[in-house]
């Protein structure tokens, strides 16, 4: 009996913190059945990747006055709300986007769940309640640093760095590896329709996929062109992704 009170001490322990602090839980947002792992797109932004394009510069996806209001749906725990909140202040410390708790006045705000399967979120300011879940339980958790602030980056209005118009100076994807099904996740998309604000290709991003994600035998689906380069971290912003983010909302 004592020995099952360790062990069942030692799971709710996980369930309290992040596992694998600053890495990148792809098996779980891979999972996740959403576009490119962990988008999802409202039919505005379905119609316009069918013609090839994202919609990453559209002002009217921007949050007003800079603030991006937030609550927690009731079924996330307070251990869970404080890790959150905790990564969350990356954006109130880094950047000139403010990301805070919504009070009454707040129309357009996230609900921010935890009991739904995978990490995802919509892109932009939707109108109205819109939702992002960071799964956190036995099989996986989405509560790292770097994957709290990308899942709010798409919601401030950001996709994917590899799906740049100008990828393909910077990586090889190599599709043989990706598997089946999933290739529409590594298209890439125009200037006319995403911009990148002026800041260059971002290997650093907390936006940029790993070199494995959706392989579907281990080996690399995306190589760096520069041999020194890393992709994939989780660990949190990167200068580029504050520049970014500051400039998309006119403050850089």
């Amino acid at each position: 009996m004592k020995t099952l009170l360790i062990v069942l001490l030692a799971v709710a322990g996980t369930l309290s913190l992040p596992l694998f602090p600053g890495a990148e839980e792809s098996p779980l947002w891979e999972r996740s059945g959403k576009f490119e792992g962990d988008i999802i797109l409202n039919s505005q932004q379905r119609n316009s990747i069918a013609r090839n394009g994202l919609t990453s510069a559209y002002s009217s996806y921007r949050w007003s006055g800079r603030t991006i209001p937030y609550k927690f749906a009731s079924s996330v725990s307070a251990s869970v709300q404080a890790t959150i909140r905790n990564a969350l202040e990356e954006y109130n410390t880094k950047t000139c986007v403010k990301v805070r708790e919504a009070t009454s006045a707040d129309r357009d705000y996230v609900l921010v769940t935890s009991d739904n399967s995978g990490c995802w979120s919509y892109v932009g300011r939707q109108g109205g309640q819109q939702q992002l879940n960071l799964q956190h339980s036995l099989t996986g958790t989405c509560l790292s640093t770097g994957t709290i602030v990308h899942e709010f980056l798409h919601a401030a209005g950001f996709y994917h760095q590899q799906s740049a118009a100008d990828r393909d100076d910077f990586v090889t994807i190599v599709w043989s590896n990706i598997q089946s099904g999933y290739e529409g996740n590594f298209e890439k998309y125009t200037t006319a329709t995403v911009t990148d604000f002026g800041v260059q290709y971002d290997y650093s991003s907390v936006m940029h996929y790993s070199a494995v994600s959706f392989s579907k035998n281990g080996q690399a689906t995306i190589v760096p062109k520069d041999p020194n380069a890393t992709i994939g971290q989780r660990v949190g912003f990167s200068e580029g992704d504050i520049l970014k983010l500051n400039r998309m909302y006119g403050c850089e």
